[in-house]
């Protein structure tokens, strides 16, 4: 009976599960097995996984009360488009791409023999304008002269039609008095006494009508002396305005041969060029790019998460570039407006049927710090970040 039992009590808790198992060594009165190694280390990995997932949400959620995230932004900066301001071949380009600049150097130089002739020519029609500005004002000069002159003999006319006047009116004095004389028959005044004093009267008029007649000449040349020194300075004001604009020409001629010069307007590194050598270039036309080393973070962040985002918030900056590098910067502005509102063809609700979408509000971060320094050489334009802005302390 046993013998048995003993030999069927192994089968049967080799088949219980091990709850099951310790129960019936506990009603059999045989001793509990210790538990096996196996089992004490699922609960050290069970508890370390706990304790690890705990920490995780713990730091997530500390994290999510801390700060707003987003992974929808990028590095920009200033990008300076190069483009020439005339029409002209290329002659030479002192520039390769990805080559750092300075502003002010010459990037590309355009061929300026058609700049050198204009300019040669404003120098000829300037020259000519300033000849016939100084023939003017010798006219003009001239003309002066010669109203002084006519205004000389007019004074001399009139001063001799006074004088031719003054003999007049003695001259007929005299003729009448001797033919009042020669009337009252009393011998005084013979007829050729008679003769004579109306002779006399007959030529001071003549001498009148005369000294009239070269006082009419003499206004008259003091006239066309006018009229001459009016037309001479017209001809001086046309002079000046035609030395204006040939002046007006000659910069615009200099300013386009500077312009075969086509320089940096700020320092930073060569990109995106597409000029070679003997190419003819159009005004406007892209040579290539300069981007300032200068550079921000724009920042894309959900309507939602602004409430409590204000300028001047310090923000933690992840470059995908630079892994394992953090940077520094700051909340700068918040755009005027939501990106769609910025886009080619803005979202119009007022029609169809409405689905709410959550916008985006660009927002400005600026880099602060020295770490920021310390990159600038690996930071690029349009590279990837995620940035992390410290809404509560």
């Amino acid at each position: 009976m046993n013998s048995d039992s003993t030999t069927v009590a192994p089968d049967v808790k080799t088949s219980l599960s091990p709850n099951a198992a310790t129960a019936h060594s506990r009603a059999t009165g045989d001793k509990l097995a210790p538990p096996t190694k196996p089992t004490k280390r699922r609960t050290y990995i069970f508890t370390a996984l706990g304790l690890v997932a705990a920490f995780w949400v713990g730091k997530f959620g500390w994290h999510a009360y801390h700060y707003e995230s987003t992974e929808d932004a990028f590095i920009t900066g200033h990008l300076h488009q190069v483009s020439p301001q005339v029409n002209a071949p290329v002659q030479t380009v002192l520039v390769e791409d990805n080559q750092t600049v300075t502003a002010g150097q010459t990037l590309v130089q355009l061929d300026p023999s058609e700049f050198n002739i204009a300019v040669e020519h404003a120098h000829g029609e300037l020259d000519h304008a300033r000849a016939q500005a100084a023939q003017a004002l010798a006219t003009m000069e001239q003309a002066q002269a010669q109203i002084a002159e006519a205004d000389a003999r007019t004074a001399q006319a009139e001063a001799q039609l006074a004088q031719v006047r003054a003999q007049a009116d003695l001259a007929h004095f005299n003729q009448k008095r001797t033919e009042e004389l020669f009337r009252e028959n009393v011998g005084a005044v013979t007829q050729v006494d008679h003769d004579t004093a109306n002779s006399g009267a007959s030529a001071a008029d003549a001498s009148v009508h005369a000294a009239e007649a070269n006082l009419v000449a003499a206004r008259a040349s003091e006239t066309s002396a006018n009229s001459s020194r009016d037309a001479a300075r017209a001809e001086a004001n046309s002079a000046k305005a035609n030395i204006a604009s040939a002046e007006a020409t000659l910069r615009d001629a200099e300013l386009k041969l500077s312009y075969a010069k086509i320089v940096a307007p700020v320092a930073g590194r060569v990109g995106n060029k597409s000029v070679e050598v003997g190419n003819r270039v159009q005004t406007g036309q892209i040579l290539m790019d300069v981007a300032s080393p200068e550079a921000w973070v724009i920042a894309n962040f959900k309507e939602t998460q602004l409430a409590h985002m204000r300028v001047g918030q310090p923000v933690d900056i992840t470059i995908d570039a630079i892994p394992g590098k953090t940077v520094h910067g700051r909340v700068d502005s918040f755009a005027p407006a939501s990106g769609a509102q910025f886009a080619l063809l803005p979202p119009d609700n007022a029609t169809g049927n409405f689905n709410k979408v959550v916008q985006r509000v660009p927002v400005k971060i600026a880099f602060t710090g020295d770490d920021a320094q310390g990159i600038s050489d690996r930071v690029r334009l349009g590279l990837s970040v995620v940035v992390d802005v410290r809404v509560r302390d």
